[in-house]
Protein backbone atom coordinates (compact mmCIF):
# COMPACT_ATOMS: atom_id res chain seq x y z
CA UNK A 1 0.00 0.00 0.00
CA UNK A 2 1.44 3.35 -1.07
CA UNK A 3 0.14 6.47 0.62
CA UNK A 4 1.60 9.96 0.85
CA UNK A 5 2.58 10.47 4.50
CA UNK A 6 1.48 13.85 5.81
CA UNK A 7 4.74 14.12 7.73
CA UNK A 8 6.68 14.09 4.43
CA UNK A 9 4.99 17.30 3.24
CA UNK A 10 5.77 20.95 3.89
CA UNK A 11 2.75 22.01 5.95
CA UNK A 12 3.86 25.50 7.00
CA UNK A 13 0.92 27.84 6.42
CA UNK A 14 -1.13 25.10 4.75
CA UNK A 15 -4.75 24.36 5.63
CA UNK A 16 -5.00 20.74 6.68
CA UNK A 17 -8.56 19.39 6.57
CA UNK A 18 -8.08 16.32 8.74
CA UNK A 19 -10.62 13.53 9.03
CA UNK A 20 -10.03 12.31 12.59
CA UNK A 21 -11.89 9.75 14.65
CA UNK A 22 -12.76 11.52 17.89
CA UNK A 23 -15.84 9.38 18.50
CA UNK A 24 -15.31 9.09 22.24
CA UNK A 25 -17.67 8.11 25.07
CA UNK A 26 -19.39 11.08 26.71
CA UNK A 27 -20.56 11.60 30.27
CA UNK A 28 -22.63 14.35 31.84
CA UNK A 29 -19.40 16.21 32.60
CA UNK A 30 -17.76 15.77 29.19
CA UNK A 31 -15.46 13.15 27.67
CA UNK A 32 -15.44 9.81 29.47
CA UNK A 33 -12.32 8.35 27.81
CA UNK A 34 -9.97 10.68 25.91
CA UNK A 35 -7.66 7.96 24.52
CA UNK A 36 -8.57 8.66 20.89
CA UNK A 37 -8.25 12.41 21.35
CA UNK A 38 -4.82 12.07 22.98
CA UNK A 39 -3.51 9.83 20.19
CA UNK A 40 -4.79 12.14 17.49
CA UNK A 41 -3.28 15.18 19.21
CA UNK A 42 0.10 13.49 19.53
CA UNK A 43 0.40 13.31 15.75
CA UNK A 44 -0.96 16.82 15.12
CA UNK A 45 1.13 18.81 17.61
CA UNK A 46 4.39 18.67 15.59
CA UNK A 47 2.50 19.80 12.48
CA UNK A 48 0.95 22.74 14.32
CA UNK A 49 4.41 23.65 15.61
CA UNK A 50 5.51 23.79 11.96
CA UNK A 51 2.78 26.33 11.22
CA UNK A 52 0.00 24.13 9.85
CA UNK A 53 -3.56 25.50 10.02
CA UNK A 54 -5.75 22.68 11.28
CA UNK A 55 -9.41 22.06 10.44
CA UNK A 56 -10.64 18.96 12.29
CA UNK A 57 -13.50 16.81 10.99
CA UNK A 58 -15.00 13.97 13.02
CA UNK A 59 -18.22 12.14 13.74
CA UNK A 60 -19.67 11.56 17.19
CA UNK A 61 -22.24 8.86 17.89
CA UNK A 62 -25.06 7.93 15.52
CA UNK A 63 -27.32 10.94 14.96
CA UNK A 64 -28.49 9.50 11.59
CA UNK A 65 -28.38 12.81 9.77
CA UNK A 66 -30.32 14.68 12.44
CA UNK A 67 -29.15 17.68 14.48
CA UNK A 68 -28.78 16.09 17.90
CA UNK A 69 -27.62 18.54 20.60
CA UNK A 70 -26.30 15.77 22.84
CA UNK A 71 -23.92 14.72 20.04
CA UNK A 72 -22.50 18.09 19.07
CA UNK A 73 -18.73 17.95 18.71
CA UNK A 74 -18.55 21.24 20.60
CA UNK A 75 -18.49 19.01 23.68
CA UNK A 76 -15.04 17.81 22.57
CA UNK A 77 -13.45 21.26 22.54
CA UNK A 78 -12.07 21.27 26.13
CA UNK A 79 -10.51 17.80 25.83
CA UNK A 80 -9.04 18.51 22.39
CA UNK A 81 -7.64 21.87 23.55
CA UNK A 82 -6.01 20.21 26.56
CA UNK A 83 -4.51 17.43 24.41
CA UNK A 84 -3.14 19.86 21.81
CA UNK A 85 -2.01 22.41 24.36
CA UNK A 86 -3.60 25.30 22.48
CA UNK A 87 -6.93 27.03 21.93
CA UNK A 88 -9.49 25.21 19.77
CA UNK A 89 -12.18 27.21 17.96
CA UNK A 90 -15.50 25.65 16.98
CA UNK A 91 -17.73 25.99 13.94
CA UNK A 92 -21.33 24.77 14.06
CA UNK A 93 -21.22 23.36 10.53
CA UNK A 94 -18.73 21.09 8.80
CA UNK A 95 -19.30 22.21 5.22
CA UNK A 96 -20.26 25.36 3.32
CA UNK A 97 -19.03 28.91 2.74
CA UNK A 98 -18.96 29.97 6.41
CA UNK A 99 -16.62 27.22 7.54
CA UNK A 100 -14.56 27.66 4.37
CA UNK A 101 -14.03 31.34 5.19
CA UNK A 102 -13.17 30.54 8.80
CA UNK A 103 -10.65 27.94 7.65
CA UNK A 104 -9.03 30.41 5.27
CA UNK A 105 -8.79 32.98 8.09
CA UNK A 106 -6.88 30.63 10.42
CA UNK A 107 -3.39 31.71 11.36
CA UNK A 108 -0.45 29.26 11.45
CA UNK A 109 -0.79 26.96 14.44
CA UNK A 110 -4.51 27.64 14.94
CA UNK A 111 -7.18 24.93 15.20
CA UNK A 112 -10.81 24.83 14.12
CA UNK A 113 -13.05 21.92 15.12
CA UNK A 114 -16.10 21.43 12.91
CA UNK A 115 -19.55 20.15 13.80
CA UNK A 116 -20.46 16.45 13.72
CA UNK A 117 -20.07 15.04 10.21
CA UNK A 118 -23.02 12.72 10.76
CA UNK A 119 -25.39 15.65 11.19
CA UNK A 120 -25.08 15.74 7.39
CA UNK A 121 -27.33 13.16 5.72
CA UNK A 122 -24.84 12.77 2.88
CA UNK A 123 -22.00 11.58 5.13
CA UNK A 124 -23.10 7.97 5.50
CA UNK A 125 -24.41 7.95 1.92
CA UNK A 126 -20.97 8.87 0.55
CA UNK A 127 -22.52 11.88 -1.19
CA UNK A 128 -20.00 13.22 -3.74
CA UNK A 129 -21.32 16.77 -3.28
CA UNK A 130 -20.64 16.63 0.44
CA UNK A 131 -17.26 15.05 -0.27
CA UNK A 132 -16.34 17.90 -2.62
CA UNK A 133 -17.40 20.44 -0.01
CA UNK A 134 -15.25 18.79 2.66
CA UNK A 135 -12.29 18.62 0.27
CA UNK A 136 -12.48 22.39 -0.29
CA UNK A 137 -11.75 23.02 3.39
CA UNK A 138 -8.06 22.19 3.03
CA UNK A 139 -5.05 22.72 0.84
CA UNK A 140 -4.38 19.11 1.77
CA UNK A 141 -7.15 16.67 2.70
CA UNK A 142 -5.88 14.22 5.30
CA UNK A 143 -7.28 10.88 6.39
CA UNK A 144 -6.09 10.26 9.95
CA UNK A 145 -8.98 7.95 10.79
CA UNK A 146 -7.95 4.40 9.90
CA UNK A 147 -10.73 3.30 12.25
CA UNK A 148 -13.34 4.71 9.83
CA UNK A 149 -11.88 3.35 6.59
CA UNK A 150 -14.09 0.27 6.50
CA UNK A 151 -17.10 2.49 5.69
CA UNK A 152 -17.68 4.23 2.35
CA UNK A 153 -18.59 7.62 3.81
CA UNK A 154 -18.22 11.05 2.26
CA UNK A 155 -15.42 12.10 4.63
CA UNK A 156 -13.32 8.95 4.03
CA UNK A 157 -14.02 8.22 0.39
CA UNK A 158 -15.76 10.92 -1.68
CA UNK A 159 -13.72 13.75 -0.13
CA UNK A 160 -10.44 11.93 -0.76
CA UNK A 161 -11.35 11.35 -4.40
CA UNK A 162 -12.46 14.98 -4.83
CA UNK A 163 -9.43 16.62 -3.19
CA UNK A 164 -6.58 17.96 -5.28
CA UNK A 165 -4.00 16.80 -2.76
CA UNK A 166 -4.40 14.07 -0.13
CA UNK A 167 -2.24 12.49 2.53
CA UNK A 168 -2.37 9.84 5.24
CA UNK A 169 -2.10 11.17 8.76
CA UNK A 170 0.36 9.98 11.42
CA UNK A 171 -2.15 7.97 13.48
CA UNK A 172 -3.50 6.32 10.31
CA UNK A 173 0.00 5.21 9.33
CA UNK A 174 0.88 4.05 12.84
CA UNK A 175 -2.24 1.84 12.95
CA UNK A 176 -1.48 0.35 9.55
CA UNK A 177 2.21 -0.27 10.30
CA UNK A 178 1.37 -2.06 13.55
CA UNK A 179 -1.16 -4.34 11.87
CA UNK A 180 1.12 -5.12 8.94
CA UNK A 181 3.98 -5.94 11.29
CA UNK A 182 1.86 -8.30 13.38
CA UNK A 183 0.15 -10.11 10.50
CA UNK A 184 2.27 -9.80 7.36
CA UNK A 185 5.73 -10.00 8.92
CA UNK A 186 5.33 -11.58 12.37
CA UNK A 187 8.42 -12.63 14.29
CA UNK A 188 8.26 -16.33 15.14
CA UNK A 189 6.94 -17.90 17.31
CA UNK A 190 3.75 -15.93 16.76
CA UNK A 191 0.65 -16.29 18.91
CA UNK A 192 -2.88 -14.93 18.48
CA UNK A 193 -5.31 -14.63 21.39
CA UNK A 194 -8.85 -14.71 20.00
CA UNK A 195 -11.87 -14.38 22.29
CA UNK A 196 -15.03 -12.35 22.51
CA UNK A 197 -18.65 -13.33 22.20
CA UNK A 198 -20.02 -13.87 18.71
CA UNK A 199 -18.40 -16.33 16.32
CA UNK A 200 -19.58 -14.78 13.04
CA UNK A 201 -17.28 -11.70 13.05
CA UNK A 202 -14.22 -13.88 13.71
CA UNK A 203 -14.60 -16.67 11.16
CA UNK A 204 -12.92 -14.64 8.43
CA UNK A 205 -10.25 -13.53 10.88
CA UNK A 206 -9.39 -17.10 11.88
CA UNK A 207 -9.21 -18.23 8.26
CA UNK A 208 -6.72 -15.48 7.52
CA UNK A 209 -4.67 -16.08 10.66
CA UNK A 210 -4.28 -19.84 10.20
CA UNK A 211 -1.61 -19.68 7.43
CA UNK A 212 0.23 -16.76 9.09
CA UNK A 213 0.31 -17.46 12.85
CA UNK A 214 2.00 -20.38 14.63
CA UNK A 215 -0.46 -20.77 17.53
CA UNK A 216 -3.99 -19.50 18.21
CA UNK A 217 -5.31 -19.47 21.78
CA UNK A 218 -9.09 -19.38 22.03
CA UNK A 219 -11.42 -18.08 24.73
CA UNK A 220 -14.96 -16.77 25.08
CA UNK A 221 -17.70 -17.63 22.62
CA UNK A 222 -15.31 -18.67 19.86
CA UNK A 223 -13.80 -21.32 22.17
CA UNK A 224 -17.32 -22.52 23.01
CA UNK A 225 -17.99 -22.94 19.29
CA UNK A 226 -14.92 -25.15 18.76
CA UNK A 227 -15.70 -27.28 21.81
CA UNK A 228 -19.36 -27.67 20.82
CA UNK A 229 -18.38 -28.69 17.29
CA UNK A 230 -16.09 -31.35 18.77
CA UNK A 231 -18.91 -32.79 20.86
CA UNK A 232 -18.12 -31.40 24.31
CA UNK A 233 -20.88 -30.33 26.68
CA UNK A 234 -20.91 -26.59 27.31
CA UNK A 235 -24.12 -26.46 29.36
CA UNK A 236 -26.11 -23.23 28.98
CA UNK A 237 -23.11 -21.30 27.68
CA UNK A 238 -23.43 -18.88 24.79
CA UNK A 239 -23.28 -20.82 21.54
CA UNK A 240 -24.07 -20.35 17.85
CA UNK A 241 -24.57 -23.96 16.67
CA UNK A 242 -25.08 -22.88 13.06
CA UNK A 243 -21.32 -22.27 12.78
CA UNK A 244 -20.23 -25.76 13.83
CA UNK A 245 -19.26 -26.77 10.29
CA UNK A 246 -17.35 -23.52 9.79
CA UNK A 247 -15.18 -24.03 12.85
CA UNK A 248 -14.45 -27.62 11.88
CA UNK A 249 -13.35 -26.35 8.47
CA UNK A 250 -11.03 -23.86 10.17
CA UNK A 251 -9.62 -26.63 12.36
CA UNK A 252 -8.89 -28.68 9.21
CA UNK A 253 -7.23 -25.71 7.50
CA UNK A 254 -5.08 -25.16 10.58
CA UNK A 255 -3.90 -28.77 10.57
CA UNK A 256 -2.84 -28.47 6.94
CA UNK A 257 -1.07 -25.15 7.59
CA UNK A 258 0.71 -26.37 10.72
CA UNK A 259 -1.07 -23.84 12.90
CA UNK A 260 -1.91 -25.05 16.41
CA UNK A 261 -5.38 -24.05 17.66
CA UNK A 262 -5.56 -24.38 21.44
CA UNK A 263 -8.85 -24.49 23.34
CA UNK A 264 -9.39 -24.28 27.12
CA UNK A 265 -9.16 -27.43 29.21
CA UNK A 266 -10.93 -25.94 32.21
CA UNK A 267 -13.44 -23.18 32.87
CA UNK A 268 -14.99 -21.00 35.53
CA UNK A 269 -18.75 -21.64 35.54
CA UNK A 270 -21.83 -20.30 37.30
CA UNK A 271 -25.61 -20.46 37.00
CA UNK A 272 -25.67 -17.02 35.38
CA UNK A 273 -23.58 -13.88 35.05
CA UNK A 274 -23.74 -11.70 38.16
CA UNK A 275 -21.27 -10.05 40.51
CA UNK A 276 -20.91 -12.12 43.68
CA UNK A 277 -22.61 -15.24 42.37
CA UNK A 278 -21.19 -18.63 43.40
CA UNK A 279 -18.70 -19.73 40.72
CA UNK A 280 -16.11 -22.48 40.53
CA UNK A 281 -13.67 -24.13 38.10
CA UNK A 282 -14.50 -27.35 36.27
CA UNK A 283 -12.46 -29.43 33.80
CA UNK A 284 -13.26 -29.93 30.14
CA UNK A 285 -16.27 -32.22 29.92
CA UNK A 286 -17.43 -31.28 33.41
CA UNK A 287 -19.79 -28.42 32.54
CA UNK A 288 -23.23 -29.33 33.91
CA UNK A 289 -26.35 -28.74 31.83
CA UNK A 290 -27.55 -25.85 34.02
CA UNK A 291 -24.20 -24.00 34.17
CA UNK A 292 -22.59 -21.39 31.94
CA UNK A 293 -18.93 -21.00 30.98
CA UNK A 294 -18.02 -17.42 31.96
CA UNK A 295 -14.21 -17.50 31.91
CA UNK A 296 -11.24 -19.71 31.19
CA UNK A 297 -10.07 -21.71 34.22
CA UNK A 298 -6.81 -21.54 36.22
CA UNK A 299 -5.18 -24.48 34.40
CA UNK A 300 -5.92 -22.87 31.04
CA UNK A 301 -4.54 -19.54 32.23
CA UNK A 302 -1.28 -21.24 33.26
CA UNK A 303 -1.08 -23.20 29.99
CA UNK A 304 -1.71 -20.10 27.86
CA UNK A 305 0.90 -18.16 29.86
CA UNK A 306 3.46 -20.90 29.15
CA UNK A 307 2.76 -20.66 25.42
CA UNK A 308 2.92 -16.85 25.48
CA UNK A 309 6.28 -16.93 27.28
CA UNK A 310 8.01 -18.10 24.09
CA UNK A 311 6.10 -15.78 21.72
CA UNK A 312 7.83 -13.01 19.83
CA UNK A 313 4.71 -11.63 18.13
CA UNK A 314 1.37 -11.50 19.95
CA UNK A 315 -1.90 -10.46 18.33
CA UNK A 316 -4.99 -10.10 20.53
CA UNK A 317 -8.66 -9.65 19.68
CA UNK A 318 -11.44 -10.31 22.17
CA UNK A 319 -11.48 -10.99 25.95
CA UNK A 320 -11.17 -14.51 27.31
CA UNK A 321 -14.38 -14.35 29.36
CA UNK A 322 -17.18 -12.04 30.44
CA UNK A 323 -14.61 -9.51 31.64
CA UNK A 324 -17.19 -6.85 32.50
CA UNK A 325 -18.40 -8.89 35.50
CA UNK A 326 -15.85 -9.84 38.19
CA UNK A 327 -14.60 -12.43 38.95
CA UNK A 328 -15.01 -13.54 35.33
CA UNK A 329 -12.36 -11.05 34.23
CA UNK A 330 -9.58 -13.11 35.84
CA UNK A 331 -8.47 -14.90 32.67
CA UNK A 332 -8.32 -11.72 30.59
CA UNK A 333 -6.49 -9.84 33.37
CA UNK A 334 -3.90 -12.55 33.93
CA UNK A 335 -3.06 -12.93 30.23
CA UNK A 336 -3.04 -9.16 29.67
CA UNK A 337 -0.52 -8.78 32.49
CA UNK A 338 1.63 -11.55 31.00
CA UNK A 339 1.63 -9.96 27.54
CA UNK A 340 2.39 -6.55 29.04
CA UNK A 341 5.34 -7.97 30.97
CA UNK A 342 6.75 -9.66 27.86
CA UNK A 343 6.39 -6.41 25.94
CA UNK A 344 8.02 -4.30 28.66
CA UNK A 345 10.92 -6.74 28.76
CA UNK A 346 11.44 -6.37 25.01
CA UNK A 347 10.77 -10.05 24.41
CA UNK A 348 7.63 -9.64 22.28
CA UNK A 349 5.83 -7.25 19.98
CA UNK A 350 2.18 -7.04 21.01
CA UNK A 351 -0.73 -5.66 19.01
CA UNK A 352 -4.29 -5.65 20.34
CA UNK A 353 -7.53 -4.26 19.00
CA UNK A 354 -11.30 -4.37 18.96
CA UNK A 355 -13.73 -2.43 21.11
CA UNK A 356 -14.10 -4.96 23.95
CA UNK A 357 -10.37 -5.67 23.90
CA UNK A 358 -9.50 -1.99 24.32
CA UNK A 359 -11.91 -1.61 27.24
CA UNK A 360 -10.65 -4.78 28.91
CA UNK A 361 -6.99 -3.76 28.63
CA UNK A 362 -7.75 -0.27 29.93
CA UNK A 363 -9.57 -1.78 32.92
CA UNK A 364 -6.58 -3.99 33.60
CA UNK A 365 -4.33 -0.95 33.46
CA UNK A 366 -1.79 -2.41 31.00
CA UNK A 367 -2.92 -1.01 27.64
CA UNK A 368 -0.02 1.47 27.62
CA UNK A 369 2.47 -1.42 27.97
CA UNK A 370 1.46 -3.09 24.71
CA UNK A 371 3.43 -2.22 21.58
CA UNK A 372 0.22 -1.00 19.97
CA UNK A 373 -3.40 -1.02 21.07
CA UNK A 374 -5.65 -0.17 18.15
CA UNK A 375 -8.65 2.10 18.61
CA UNK A 376 -9.94 1.03 15.21
CA UNK A 377 -12.73 -1.31 16.36
CA UNK A 378 -14.51 -2.78 13.34
CA UNK A 379 -11.80 -1.59 10.95
CA UNK A 380 -9.22 -3.55 12.96
CA UNK A 381 -11.14 -6.78 12.36
CA UNK A 382 -11.96 -6.07 8.72
CA UNK A 383 -8.35 -5.29 7.87
CA UNK A 384 -7.16 -8.45 9.61
CA UNK A 385 -9.76 -10.41 7.64
CA UNK A 386 -8.39 -8.98 4.39
CA UNK A 387 -11.59 -7.23 3.35
CA UNK A 388 -11.62 -4.32 0.92
CA UNK A 389 -11.75 -1.06 2.87
CA UNK A 390 -13.18 1.89 0.91
CA UNK A 391 -11.15 4.52 2.75
CA UNK A 392 -7.86 2.76 2.03
CA UNK A 393 -8.92 2.07 -1.55
CA UNK A 394 -9.63 5.78 -2.12
CA UNK A 395 -6.20 6.80 -0.83
CA UNK A 396 -4.50 4.18 -2.99
CA UNK A 397 -6.37 5.34 -6.07
CA UNK A 398 -5.24 8.92 -5.47
CA UNK A 399 -1.64 7.78 -4.93
CA UNK A 400 -1.71 5.80 -8.19
CA UNK A 401 -3.08 8.82 -10.06
CA UNK A 402 -0.47 11.22 -8.66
Amino acid sequence: MAFTPLTSLDVAGRRLAVRADLNVPLTRDGVGDATRIARFARGMKPLLDQGARLIVLTHLGRPNGELTPALTTERLVPALAEALGRKVMFNDTCVGPIVERRGEALQPGEVLLCENLRFERGEEQNDPRLGAGLARLGDIYVNDAFSCCHRAHASTTAAVLAAERVAAGPLFLAELAALQGALDEPQSPSVALIGGGSVAPRLGLLKRLVPKINTILLGGGIANAFLFARGYSIGRSFIEPEYAEDVLEIAALAEVAGCRIVTPDDFVVAGFQRVGINSYPVPLGGVRANRRILDIGPNTIARYQDILRDARTILWNGPMGTYETPPFDAGTRALAQSVAELTRSGLAVSVAGGGDTLVALNRTGVAHDFTHVSTAGGAFLEWLEGRTMPGLDALERKADAA
